[in-house]
């Protein structure tokens, strides 16, 4: 069984609100001027974190493929 993808796609407007939500796991990219993942998400506390934040995204941008 493969691991979930968790990435953000180029829909990112780098709005700063999953930044606030979870900062472990995303940060802003100033190359692509817009926001990525820096790491999945490890433990359930950090999984609820992250679909927050994905749930949150008013482009919905966060995605994370099974």
């Amino acid at each position: 069984m493969a691991k979930p993808t968790y990435y953000i796609d180029e829909n990112c407007i780098d709005c700063d609100l999953c930044h606030e939500t979870a900062p472990e796991m995303f940060a802003r990219d100033d190359d692509e001027g817009r926001s990525v993942v820096t790491r999945p998400p490890a433990t359930d506390e950090e999984l609820s974190l992250y679909r927050e934040a994905a749930e949150a995204c008013p482009v919905e941008a966060i995605r994370e493929e099974k």
